[in-house]
């Protein structure tokens, strides 16, 4: 006979019995053949004899920071439920309310809260007042401040225990307190209040857990230097949210549906979304600390990610099979770059913070009230799906949800009043976990009448009735199969259950919360200096937040004038601004940090390169090498999935007279960079004839010559679509030197030049050339570029002295692209 105890058994058995139950289980999988026989009887004798005890236990709950807010709103409640749920079953309990106000105090706040709690609305409500009193008789407030007061207390507790002739079971410690004071906390615990070696120790703890990947790593150390891993349960609380623990169970139920349709081929994209309408006042000392994406995206919108891209475990009752594949989705998450978010700032954020933290008046925070961020995953099933995690604070409405919207690539002839609601594959596709508030106004899963049927379990979900003129996420709720709770719990009720029943799936480890923060601690740290986007919230944000996403670059919809931010001091710093425009040579000039630069210079080429395909069926780009360029080969490569790369030519400036494998040569920083990353036909890739008939730059080999007539008989008018250039310290842009004043007139398109600097010899398009392009970039980044960029910047048309003064388009555009470092020093 083998015993399965893969089944949880947790719920039905005591905590002493529990962790034989672990210790069977445990032996059971490590002791091959006759042992594991063996083992089996042993456990069945132990069990039924544990079980044949009748010894009650006592489990004490102390409730840290039993006055403040948190557990005056949820967490008595919560407590409350627990002995609700539990009290019948033979356990045996004492809630102890502590805090650091005096014990008059404290007792009197505790009162008011104990009186306020309610009952379930289908308990008789005579029963309801005997309960509720029993809770309160089993309640009480003392002061625990002092190491004296933990040893106190749990001497307390043993003399209560033997009293009353009961044994000990475990204690809980809810942390309802500041991380701040959780060592402090931590070690007068372990050190004065843990209970006898017979029963279980089980801390819980409030996020935020760090505030990035280093001080997560010292708190979490310096916790783990006081308890086990296993007895630490922290809290998220999206996760005690009824939809939210319903998304694994949902996926295993409907196994059958979604196996086919869980993947990237058919899925579009995710949304997760947290918005709300209060602001932040109040709690603006938090926010400055935190802001919005500490606050809400790093934990509660990534913990549902996991659940929702995670693979499903054979087995998902199992806590420790959940906990793995939830980090294995963690370590497939694709790194975030500056470009995966957008971020922005409700207008009265800043004069709260002034008024409640008595900041100057020219005081202007940078910290965001609102984010959206773009995540991929790299692997098998989700590549190329993207998933939107978006929180904001001062927004149109309250409402979160999940959204797996699947492709559509039906086409349906019928006119659309024709369509039926669960047969016609023309209407949009999704199943929606909808968590909460809203329109809905109440959890629901949602799931389309033309994907299936979905299970879900009878005793705990209802099918939701159809409310005329309530439309969702673009349908009628008529079209959806929709289910909300028979019974609705709120979260930390949920939680404080799975606490005592010791499901640590929901919860998050160690392991789980440190990946989380390697994930997002690069992006925090590179949106540090971030200015948000300003809005005026509520309604009046219109489109203003509206984002979209092109390959792994998101962006707001709505263009703005960029905006000036006054920093702490009087004049504006460079870090003031998010991407300035201005004049430059009477031309537009973009200038941002680096990052930030390139990001901008790639859009503008790709939105230049959907324009002339378009318009012309192809585009025509001549780019320059060096240094300069390389971050934007790379970024063009790695995050502009869109570029009609099929329909681009690819053209060089210049080139240094070397052979074309030469690490030297300017061909072979694109191809490293650009070409060997992205699918242009190699027909379409035109490298400059440096090296003819085994020499190199030799004018008799009219290399010059032969590069100008196959840009005349490919590119009309010889006018590129853009040309990328840039400035040397000298003023000289392409291979066009002061030095060497070929190429800066005249009829010739292709010239050779020699360089001040080795190589020597250069080929390069010549001035007349460059300016005949529809648009000219110029691409100016380094601090050593600060002192010929004020140079340049006030001299007149002198192609002569500096070549790059020469550049302007006869009848394109010109933009200077330059970093803070070569334009603010």
């Amino acid at each position: 006979m083998e015993l399965d105890f893969s089944e949880p058994v947790y719920s039905s058995v005591g905590a002493t019995e529990r962790t034989s139950v672990c210790l069977c289980t445990l032996l059971l999988r490590v002791c091959p053949g006759v042992w594991k026989m063996l083992m089996a009887a042993v456990c069945v004798a132990l069990l039924s004899g544990l079980q044949a005890q009748d010894h009650p236990g006592q489990v004490s709950i102390i409730l840290l920071g039993a006055t403040g807010d948190l557990a005056r709103k949820y967490l008595w409640q919560g407590l409350f439920h627990l002995y609700l749920e539990e009290v019948g079953k033979g356990h045996h309990f004492r809630f102890h309310g502590t805090a650091l106000t005096s014990t008059e105090q404290g007792q009197e706040a505790i009162a008011k809260v104990l009186e306020s709690l309610s009952c379930p609305g289908d308990m008789a409500s005579g029963h309801c007042a005997e309960l509720k009193a029993q809770f309160q008789q089993l309640s009480e407030y003392r002061r625990l401040k002092t190491p004296e007061d933990y040893l106190a207390l749990s001497k307390d507790i043993e003399a209560q225990v033997e009293h009353e002739g009961l044994r000990e079971t475990g204690r809980i410690f809810y942390l309802s307190v500041p991380p701040f004071s959780y060592v402090d906390i931590a070690r007068n615990i372990n050190s004065s209040c843990r209970p006898g070696p017979s029963a279980w120790l089980r801390v819980v703890l409030e996020k935020p857990f760090g505030h990035d990947l280093h001080s997560a790593q010292q708190l979490a150390a310096e916790l783990g230097s006081f308890f086990r891993e296993e007895e630490m349960y922290r809290v998220d609380h999206y996760l005690g949210k009824q939809v939210v623990a319903q998304i694994l169970p949902f996926r295993d139920q409907n196994r059958a549906a979604l196996d086919g349709l869980w993947n990237r081929h058919h899925v579009e994209r995710v949304e997760i979304v947290m918005k709300e309408t209060l602001d932040a006042e109040g709690r603006t000392s938090f926010y400055e600390e935190y802001g919005v994406i500490r606050d809400v995206l790093q934990n509660h919108l990534t913990e549902v990610l996991t659940l929702v891209a995670m693979e499903l475990p054979v087995n998902t009752s199992s806590p420790e099979a959940v906990l793995q594949h939830k980090l294995q989705a963690f370590q497939a998450l694709r790194g975030l770059q500056r470009h995966s978010a957008v971020l922005g700032q409700y207008q009265a954020y800043s004069g709260q913070v002034r008024r409640e933290l008595q900041k100057p008046d020219n005081f202007h925070s940078l910290t965001p009230t609102f984010a959206g961020i773009l995540v991929h995953i790299d692997n098998l099933r989700w590549e190329g799906v993207p998933f939107i995690l978006m929180s904001g604070k001062a927004l149109d409405e309250r409402v979160s949800y999940v959204r797996i919207l699947f492709k559509n690539q039906a086409f349906c002839v019928q006119s659309e009043k024709h369509w039926v609601a669960a047969q016609s594959r023309c209407l949009p596709r999704q199943i929606i976990f909808y968590i909460g508030h809203g329109e809905l106004d109440s959890p629901a899963v949602l799931v389309s009448r033309n994907l299936f049927r979905p299970t879900l379990p009878s005793a705990s979900w209802k099918e939701v009735e159809g409310q005329p003129g309530l439309r969702l996420f673009g349908l009628p709720l008529s079209d959806y199969y929709a289910y909300s709770p028979v019974r609705e719990q709120d979260a930390y009720s949920l939680l404080i259950s799975h606490i005592f029943h010791c499901r640590k799936d929901s919860f998050v480890t160690t392991e789980n919360l440190l990946a989380s923060w390697v994930f997002w601690t690069p992006l925090l740290d590179s949106l540090a200096h971030e200015v948000p986007r300003f809005y005026p919230g509520g309604a009046e944000n219109g489109q203003l937040l509206d984002f979209e996403f092109s390959g792994s670059h998101l962006s707001f919809s709505q263009l703005l004038p960029e905006q000036l931010v006054p920093g702490p001091d009087s004049a504006p710093l460079p870090s003031d601004f998010q991407v300035l425009t201005a004049k430059y040579r009477d031309s537009p000039l973009i200038s941002a940090w680096p990052e930030e630069l390139i990001a901008r210079l790639a859009g503008d080429i790709e939105a230049a390169a959907v324009r002339a395909v378009r318009r012309f069926g192809e585009f025509h780009l001549a780019l320059s090498g060096g240094s300069s360029p390389v971050a934007l080969f790379q970024q063009l490569a790695a995050g502009h999935y869109s570029f009609p790369w099929a329909h681009t030519h690819l053209w060089l400036v210049d080139e240094r007279c070397v052979p074309l494998w030469d690490p030297e040569s300017n061909f072979q920083g694109l191809q490293t960079h650009l070409l060997q990353h992205v699918r242009v036909p190699h027909y379409n890739v035109h490298p400059m004839p440096v090296h003819r008939r085994q020499r190199l730059c030799a004018e008799e080999d009219q290399g010059a010559q032969a590069y100008a007539e196959e840009i005349s008989a490919l590119v009309t008018n010889g006018s590129f679509d853009l040309v990328l250039l840039g400035m040397g310290t000298d003023g000289h842009t392409a291979s066009l030197f002061p030095q060497s004043p070929a190429g800066l007139d005249g009829e010739q398109l292709v010239v050779l030049t020699t360089s001040p600097s080795s190589p020597h010899q250069r080929m390069s398009l010549s001035l007349p050339l460059i300016n005949r392009a529809r648009k000219v970039a110029v691409l100016v980044m380094g601090r050593m570029k600060r002192e010929i960029a004020m140079l340049v910047s006030r001299v007149g048309h002198e192609p002569k002295k500096w070549p790059i003064s020469g550049v302007l388009p006869d009848s394109g555009q010109l933009v200077w692209y330059m970093d803070y470092d070569a334009f603010l020093g």
